[in-house]
């Protein structure tokens, strides 16, 4: 980006790449002319990868509001408890992203019909983890993005090339240039975009099971005939899996270089960048779990969910049909993935 600023290099247009002195040109933009240690500061320092996890962390934003809803929407289609949401239990442990997440689920189921249709004679005794421990799970991933939103704001605002010169004339030679602070709070947001898709996999994985679910086996009638969810479920593990091996944490993974000056090094680049793959993979799996849930509320009515889970069953339906047979689901999911993104749960 500095590069093409210059007028050297290339800029993307319209998909292709042109030389940036003709594309400035063309734009009546004279290239930038830097002035004395301008061009250190753009290059030597902690921008780029501040501005990739922080681009990271705007994007899983939407994302992650999704995951309360789809993830609300399954505890309903699955006929599971609110009760592991009682604000009680929550305020007992004190995380606060825990005690945030359960006072949405609480809210979002608020007003079920399907809930108030299972409160008695229901033999089972407790949900499975994917649906009860949401607040415990979603909440800890929730404290670990406020945590790097903290970081990646402070370093945004930082003074991190070098040498710096003070206010005083004085020069001296510092380390602000290293990016651990960065490298750490991406790597935390990888473990915490991953968790996410991790617990909806499960989720998934769940409603299609109807020793568990008491929903239809794959979410279809005629199980005999059809697949239904199963390769979808297929999809969303291979993507979680992905997921995995992608959260490994870059900022361990150090190597010198320049004669052994530059021995340690924050890996914060990568860690970043990487984060933009597991946000599309956790993205769907989402989708995908919205459509199994709204396939599962299918089968529950006329029974009603709550209004505003009602209300995200119906945005789904504008753009997906159900699934009484089996049909081409790549389409959906890719309409579905596009509204877990675009913040149309939010």
């Amino acid at each position: 980006m500095t590069l093409a600023l210059l007028g050297e290099g290339a800029f993307v247009v319209d998909g292709q790449l042109q030389p940036a002195a003709e594309v400035l040109a063309a734009h009546g933009i004279a290239p930038l002319q830097l002035q004395a240690k301008e061009g250190l500061a753009l290059i030597n320092g902690t921008q780029t990868s501040t501005a990739l996890a922080l681009h990271a962390l705007l994007a899983f934003e939407p994302v992650l509001e999704s995951a309360l809803v789809i993830g609300a929407l399954t505890v309903d289609a699955a006929r599971g408890s609110d009760g592991p949401f009682d604000a009680r239990i929550h305020a007992l442990r004190g995380q606060p992203g825990q005690i945030d997440v359960a006072q949405y689920y609480r809210a979002l189921l608020q007003g079920s019909q399907i809930r108030q249709s299972h409160t008695e004679g229901d033999d089972r005794v407790q949900d499975p983890y994917c649906l009860r421990c949401q607040p415990q799970v979603v909440g800890a991933c929730l404290d670990q993005l406020r945590h790097a939103a903290r970081v990646l704001l402070i370093e945004a605002n930082a003074v991190t090339d070098n040498p710096l010169i003070l206010d005083d004339g004085t020069m001296v030679s510092g380390g602000n240039f290293h990016a651990e602070p960065v490298a750490l709070a991406a790597d935390g947001m990888a473990l915490a975009i991953a968790e996410v898709g991790a617990i909806a996999e499960r989720r998934i994985a769940m409603l299609i099971d109807a020793g568990v679910s008491r929903l239809p086996p794959f979410l279809t009638a005629n199980a005999g005939l059809n697949s239904g969810f199963m390769i979808a479920h297929v999809t969303a593990a291979s993507l979680a899996s992905e997921n995995k091996s992608l959260a490994h944490p870059a900022s361990v993974d150090s190597l010198p270089t320049s004669a052994n000056q530059e021995d340690h090094v924050s890996m914060a680049t990568f860690a970043a960048r990487r984060l933009q793959a597991m946000i599309s993979n956790t993205a769907h799996i989402l989708g995908i779990e919205w459509l199994a849930a709204a396939q599962g509320i299918e089968f529950l009515r006329p029974l009603t969910s709550s209004p505003a889970l009602e209300t995200a069953h119906a945005l789904l339906r504008q753009h997906c049909t159900a699934m009484p047979t089996d049909h081409y689901l790549a389409p959906d999911i890719a309409a579905a993935t596009d509204l877990v993104r675009s913040g149309a749960l939010s």
